[in-house]
């Protein structure tokens, strides 16, 4: 039946309802909420200030409406960070109630992380029942790069929620007909794009996919519903935007990772299309992508960003953290939409393995093939899919074991994980040995006991428990393993070492014991022997990287650098606290990074000259002499982190100026320009 109002319809597309609630599912869903919030909140403190470029804007933005409503990295809102505000708004809101605290910061987070577990299983249970989701939602939950971005302050927690929010909603429409779903859905998206601008597009051609081909009204009146989901959207990124773009440049900060001062230049360049072709204004290296590796003895494909194409999500750097049941959810996606046969075109099951499937698909191979900046952490915006496939499909294929090769796909499916899972595991030889081998036994169980003809009772239950520990064994083992590990700085990495190059030339950061240059050793991944900077160029400790970037873009001693915060020591905090009420920045220093500590330990401004890499125009030497002859700076603090691709930059201009015109003090390690006090009187 179709429609052309907007009331409900009377379809009921599939066969398979799901049955009322009983109270052992009740139960299991407490179990399944209650775990996720003990897991994701357990030890949170350890973990400090996570990503400290962040947090520092959270703190700038609990203090300051301006610096709220912008996104900016400090109180006296000299530039913001390079992504819009959403995900700080939420976490800015719990510092101002609760205090600035790493608690306050990173609790926000892992709420949302619940709060995805639950709507997801709220959306593969309406339309399979309450097996497929609770199994959806546990996968979610183990999954081990969600159980480190729901425990981290980067925007891919609320990004990865608002997603899931506009299947649902979409799903709910194709249920109904309703146009308030689309609107809404199209809302989440917009919401979405003030979190992490256009990664959230990546769900956009699933959704109106999905809708154009399963929607209950006529085409012509889904193409209308589609069209003001996408005005819901716009609405909901746009009225942001342009208040940005439209208040006047002087009285509002610099848009951070732009060289324009533009945040629609942000939007399409930095975080657009040069993630896509590697040419990014702002990077660490700026203007290079593809090709990069031919300057830096990179790997082909995507520079220093690691090689693309097809095998990458399931490579060194990201297998571990989202690849373990890739192939299961594609083999089980598309076994269920075969199983719906000839049903109904408005069949919601159906419609919701497309959804689910294509999401998987558009995201994988963007992900997979994208040039420019790439870290193995993104790949949580890929947990969801693969958990509702997971879930989904092996209740649909478990409902049609009478027939013999779906019995074999099933089997084939389990074995397939289960050998992937040794394979994962083999990759990290010193972490939990034994676990491949019991993972192999079981899934070999679990297919022999599925190739039984119909197995039922005893069997049946043998085999389907043989069958989930084999494919949840390995990401569980690595979750727990993330969990337990506190985890700082700009790149983090899930579950224990595999030798993969998590970022930049093997930027790991880990919170468990730092090795040279500031990096962790051990199982961070850096190499004992020194510090490896983009392109994979090992720096021998000691050595000045080239570029002119300096000891501290690697991030060594506690003025921290390009990756990670400063860590400043007592009497350093002291003496920038003094008379910091007469002074609109206590201090500046190069980098968001290196200014983000000193700002966390003060509650002061610190201003982050060139944004995240040092490399922003912001401010230019002429600005910044300005601030310095109205007494707006108190300190300038050396030792920040550039870029290696800076060393022409105003950053650098800057630290020239005054190491020229004023006379340096060490504290504790770390020397200091008192701005206040020139040599001779300050000029140009």
């Amino acid at each position: 039946m179709t429609t052309t109002t907007d009331a409900p319809t009377a379809v009921t597309a599939s066969p398979d309802p799901a049955p009322p609630r009983r109270v052992p599912e009740r139960w299991l869903l407490a179990a399944l909420l209650l775990g996720t919030a003990v897991a994701y909140l357990w030890g949170l403190g350890a973990s400090g200030w996570a990503n400290s470029f962040y947090s520092a804007a959270v703190q700038a933005g609990s203090v300051s409406w301006k610096a709220f409503f912008f996104g900016s990295s400090d109180a006296a809102n000299s530039i913001t960070v390079d992504k819009p505000p959403a995900s700080l708004w939420v976490m800015a809101l719990s510092v101002r109630a609760f205090g600035l605290s790493s608690w306050s910061i990173l609790v926000p987070q892992a709420l949302m992380g619940v709060a995805t577990v639950a709507l997801l299983w709220a959306t593969v249970r309406r339309y399979f029942g309450a097996a497929a989701g609770l199994l959806a939602g546990l996968v979610l939950a183990l999954t081990p790069v969600a159980a480190l971005m729901f425990r981290f302050n980067n925007p891919d927690a609320l990004l990865v929620l608002l997603m899931v929010a506009s299947v649902w909603a979409l799903l709910r429409g194709v249920s109904d007909g309703r146009t308030r779903w689309l609107v809404l859905a199209g809302a989440f998206v917009g919401l979405g794009f003030l979190t992490k601008q256009l990664q959230v597009l990546l769900v956009v051609p699933p959704l109106a996919l999905t809708y154009l081909l399963f929607g209950p009204p006529r085409p012509g009146r889904r193409v209308l519903q589609l069209l003001a989901a996408l005005g819901a959207m716009i609405g909901a990124a746009g009225w942001w935007l342009l208040t940005v773009e439209l208040w006047p440049a002087d009285s509002r900060p610099w848009i951070g990772g732009s060289h324009e001062n533009s945040i629609l230049e942000l939007t399409l360049g930095y975080n657009g299309l040069g993630r896509l072709n590697g040419n990014e204004r702002g990077s660490v290296v700026p203007g290079v992508g593809g090709g990069a590796e031919a300057m830096a003895g990179g790997p082909p494909g995507g520079g220093m960003w690691g090689s693309t194409g097809i095998s990458r999500m399931f490579d060194a750097s990201q297998g571990g953290q989202i690849a373990w049941l890739i192939p299961a959810a594609l083999i089980l996606g598309v076994l269920g939409i075969v199983l719906r046969g000839r049903v109904s075109r408005v069949d919601t099951q159906r419609a919701a393995l497309v959804l689910f499937g294509t999401w998987l698909v558009v995201t994988g191979l963007v992900f997979s093939f994208m040039a420019g900046i790439f870290h193995a952490y993104y790949t949580v915006a890929m947990a969801p899919q693969i958990a509702a496939l997971v879930g989904a499909g092996a209740v649909v294929g478990w409902r049609g074991r009478d027939a013999a090769w779906v019995r074999a796909v099933l089997a084939v499916t389990v074995a397939a994980t289960a050998v992937w899972s040794w394979e994962l595991l083999g990759r990290s030889p010193e972490f939990a040995a034994w676990l491949r081998w019991v993972v192999l036994v079981a899934g070999a169980a679990a297919a022999a006991g599925l190739l039984a003809p119909r197995p039922t009772g005893r069997v049946a239950a043998m085999s389907a428990v043989a069958a989930v520990f084999a494919g949840l064994a390995g990401p569980a083992a690595y979750a727990l393993d993330t969990i337990g590990t506190p985890h700082a700085g700009s790149i983090v990495s899930a579950g224990p070492n595999t030798g993969g190059m998590g970022g930049p030339g093997g930027f790991l950061i880990r919170g468990e014991g730092r090795g040279p240059g500031g990096f962790p050793g051990g199982r961070g991944g850096v190499p004992p022997t020194g510090v490896l900077l983009p392109g994979g160029v090992a720096v021998p400790d000691g050595a000045a990287p080239p570029g002119g970037a300096g000891e501290a873009a690697a991030g060594p001693g506690p003025a921290g650098g390009l990756l990670r915060g400063s860590e400043p020591s007592a009497e350093l905090v002291a003496l920038l606290e003094a008379d910091a009420d007469r002074y609109a920045w206590v201090g500046a220093t190069i980098g968001s990074n290196s200014a983000s500590g000193y700002q966390l330990a003060t509650g002061d401004p610190v201003m982050p000259i060139g944004g995240f890499n040092g490399s922003d125009p912001s401010p230019t030497l002429a600005q910044f002499q300005r601030y310095v002859a109205e007494g707006k700076i108190h300190y300038f603090i050396a030792g920040g982190g550039m870029g290696p691709g800076d060393s022409a930059g105003s950053g650098a201009q800057i630290s020239g100026w005054v190491a020229q015109n004023f006379a340096p003090t060490t504290v504790d390690g770390t020397t200091m320009y008192d701005l206040t006090a020139p040599r001779v009187q300050a000029g140009p």
